[in-house]
């Protein structure tokens, strides 16, 4: 991969390399970030076998990445409240462009393109106003910020472009932070998570809370089934003795729904929903949680716990055809039908999400 990412690399520079597309890059599955064996940070893209394909070096610890639909590129997020976002090109391995929030704010660790890939949407604190936003790079113009509006509530974390292409839903996990407080949570008395749908001009056209009893399940990571059902982990800011289920549902035009669990396992989840993705043509549901070491399984039409996965450490989940796919801090790789078996074992320390790559675009 070094010689050919060499090679690439000289084409470009003598400008006769042609389109290229993430084929390419070596047709990744997904991209994680992740810390090496030497201790440094990286992006990495993982193929259909679990294994890296490349290895693009970053200045901190990532948190998530958003894959171009077409071209090869990753843009790689700081875990928050990381101030960079930087654009690598996947085949050279060279930092296409580096995103700088403007004064007074931050990055969230997440972001999506547009349907055709000319604009990113990024997530960002507006610290000093204590309220969310989203701002707005013209990715035909090098990744130019052109603007940004408002996220429709505090925290924005995750955000999704939806089927139609010209809906952002955006969880928005209702903590207020500041950068001179680092990671302190100051507003649990008052917190209210929502998920916000806008358009891609920013505005509002639908927006849930949650219950009272559900006030303090900050909502976090989003996936989005192809005829709109979001499903949202949240991540519960109370007395763990008194956690909340961490998974539920939205169609559009209808109430939230949370997903029917005891309270044992809720409490096994200890408050926490790390990733989120729909499975088994949809059908199924899955959430994970590194601090209760497992992945919870879930019948969607139903509404309710399905099935287990106990996995050390495990956070990163995705989709290959029929399988789930998890990853974990650990380094492993596993993929899930009927039971849990391991793709890949490495040095390198899985962070929190695996991003699914659109390699046919």
């Amino acid at each position: 991969m070094t010689s050919r990412r060499g090679f690439m690399a000289g084409l470009v520079a003598a400008g006769a390399c042609p389109r290229l597309s993430w084929a390419d890059a070596g047709s990744p599955a997904f991209l994680s970030a992740g810390r090496a064996p030497n201790g440094h940070y990286a992006v990495f893209g993982l193929g259909r076998d679990g294994q890296p394909i490349f290895e693009i070096p970053l200045p901190a610890r990532g948190h998530a990445a958003a894959a171009h639909p077409h071209r090869p590129q990753a843009v790689a997020f700081a875990r928050r409240p990381g101030r960079f976002v930087i654009v690598l090109d996947c085949v050279t391995g060279r930092e296409v462009a580096r995103l700088e929030a403007p004064e007074g704010r931050h990055f969230y660790g997440h972001g999506a393109f547009s349907k055709q890939g000319d604009t990113l949407f990024t997530t960002e604190n507006d610290y000093e106003a204590g309220q969310g936003c989203l701002g707005v790079w013209d990715v035909t113009n090098g990744y130019a910020r052109v603007g940004e509006f408002s996220s429709g509530g505090v925290g924005p974390h995750d955000v999704r472009l939806m089927p139609d292409g010209q809906t952002l839903v955006v969880a928005n996990g209702g903590i207020e932070t500041h950068p001179e407080s680092g990671r302190a949570k100051l507003n649990l008395p008052t917190m209210l998570p929502n998920l916000t749908y806008l358009s891609l001009q920013g505005e509002v056209q639908e927006q849930v809370t949650l219950s009272a009893d559900e006030r303090l399940n900050s909502i976090r990571h989003l996936d989005v089934r192809s005829d709109g059902l979001v499903a949202f982990a949240m991540q519960w800011q109370g007395d763990l003795s008194a956690a909340r289920p961490v998974l539920g549902v939205h169609q559009r035009g209808q109430g939230p729904e949370l997903m029917s669990m005891t309270h044992a396992e809720a409490l096994t989840m200890k408050g926490y929903g790390g990733s989120v993705v729909f499975w088994a043509k949809g059908q199924r549901l899955a959430v994970s949680s590194p601090r209760g070491n497992r992945v919870q399984l879930f019948d969607v039409a139903g509404r309710h716990v399905d099935g287990k996965l106990e996995l050390e450490d495990v956070c990163g989940l995705g989709v290959l055809s029929d399988a789930l796919i998890a990853s974990a801090g650990t380094g492993e790789v596993f993929q899930v039908r009927q039971q849990a078996t391991r793709l890949w074992q490495s040095g390198v320390a899985w962070d929190n999400h695996l991003v699914a790559v659109n390699r046919g675009a």
